[in-house]
């Protein structure tokens, strides 16, 4: 077996991160932020249009950074971080909870679609924009029907398309599911090297995985920044009636993101027989650096030393649970586009049928699998879902400007999704953990 180093060990560049209490800022930042905004609003006649516009653009610049930034070093990061979890497994154990990962993983992203499917269509929270006048329409926008049905007869296309033919281009498009795939292969592949030869590729990946976190650490002092700037710039553009519509939107996605929270706590209790608000309060420091960074591949040496010190996993499943997990396990992100798609379409007036609705969820099911780890990552795909389900894409212009909220929220019950796959695996799968490691931490025990 070729020795590594686990992520795990880079949680240090994270540290400073908790105990300078990023979270607390953040929500700081969000206030001033509201405040800033309201008062920079056109319709206070503090200050002109074009003026207030201007500002808007500057204040969005940190966040716009921040952004570039974490996309930047995303793919490399989920790449090393997948082949060192690959290689830190053993062939057989690779082989015998692989496959039943994945499905676990959409069964998991099927739940959360089917609460976002509920929540929207009992709460409805598109008919208020609707009353309002809706949002803005093109009839070019919308595709026809017939195109619709082309997605279930393509379903062969699809599966063979699952491989990429050119890994580069699916890394230049940020194309995720082919990248993770991609991944996979080599990282398996690698295992049948010889120690000798391997060495250095391992070697290099752990040189990659140091370095993406270190611009990860310097991207994290723009968090507060970033978020004071984008609220400010969202309420300095938004009339305030729109603005309760789209808070009433963002309730239910809440509702809905709660909700699933408490079907992982459900998951925690009937499977592995633990405390569900031990769980919860021994994966806090994750929770809240996700809610702050709204990305799960940012997070991802922290959730590894989380589930291997607080809730005793052991670390050849959390090395590949938690960065395959940051990638194609987008529970809370599946909920947000279903929620957000539906809602698009009770603000445009549109009834969809249940064949729709079907359609949606494969989609969404699909779409999220290849969700990018990073903020912003959910409304990005959600382009190709609203596309396939005939809804009008220019409503996410409103949408992009609130998704930085949403996106906090979502990202930690990503995580926590996350990590209750790693101690459900771990039931069955996993080494007892060290005596030493819990006692270490009896106090988080269960």
């Amino acid at each position: 077996m070729i020795e590594f180093k686990s992520l795990n060990r880079l949680s240090v560049h994270l540290d400073h991160l908790i105990k300078g209490r990023l979270w607390l800022k953040v929500i700081i930042g969000l206030l001033l932020g509201a405040g800033i905004g309201v008062l920079l609003n056109p319709s206070t006649g503090l200050l002109s249009e074009s003026m207030s516009l201007k500002i808007a653009d500057w204040l969005d610049l940190p966040g716009q950074i921040f952004m570039r930034l974490v996309q930047m070093i995303m793919i490399p990061l989920i790449f090393t971080s997948i082949i060192t979890g690959i290689v830190g497994n053993t062939s057989e154990n690779l082989k015998t909870f692989g496959l039943k990962l994945l499905l676990y993983f959409v069964f998991t992203t099927t739940v959360a679609i089917a609460i976002g499917l509920v929540v929207t269509l009992i709460l409805k929270p598109g008919q208020y924009i609707f009353e309002l006048g809706g949002f803005p329409n093109s009839s070019e926008s919308q595709i026809v029907p017939d195109e619709q049905t082309d997605l279930i007869g393509n379903i062969p296309n699809s599966i063979s398309n699952l491989i990429p033919n050119n890994p580069l281009e699916s890394i230049l498009t940020g194309e995720m599911l082919g990248v993770v795939i991609f991944t996979i292969i080599i990282g398996v592949a690698i295992t049948q090297l010889n120690q000798k030869t391997a060495t250095p590729i391992i070697r290099f990946s752990e040189a990659i995985q140091k370095i993406c976190m270190i611009v990860v650490s310097w991207a994290m002092i723009l968090v507060p920044y970033a978020v004071f700037g984008l609220m400010a710039a969202l309420l300095s553009r938004t009339s305030i009636e729109v603005f309760l519509g789209l808070g009433y939107y963002m309730a239910v996605v809440i509702l809905g993101l709660i909700l699933l929270l408490t079907f992982y706590l459900i998951i925690v209790f009937v499977i592995t027989r633990r405390n569900p608000f031990k769980f919860l309060k021994a994966i806090r420091d994750p929770q809240l650096l996700a809610f702050s960074t709204a990305s799960s591949a940012a997070v991802m040496p922290l959730s590894m030393k989380t589930a291997d010190e607080k809730l005793g996993v052991s670390s050849n499943i959390s090395d590949f649970v938690i960065p395959v997990g940051a990638t194609i396990n987008m529970d809370g992100t599946a909920l947000f586009q279903c929620v957000t798609t539906l809602f698009m379409a009770q603000a445009y007036g549109i009834d969809l049928s249940i064949m729709s609705i079907l359609l949606i969820t494969f989609t969404v099911v699909a779409a999220s699998i290849g969700t990018p780890a990073i903020p912003g990552g959910g409304v990005i795909i959600l382009t190709s879902v609203l596309q396939s389900s005939g809804i009008p894409i220019e409503g996410l212009i409103i949408i992009i400007g609130i998704d930085r909220i949403l996106g906090m929220f979502r990202t930690a019950v990503n995580v926590t999704g996350d990590l209750t796959a790693c101690v459900v695996f771990n039931k069955f799968y996993g080494s007892k953990a060290k005596p030493e490691t819990l006692a270490d931490n009896s106090k988080s025990s269960f």
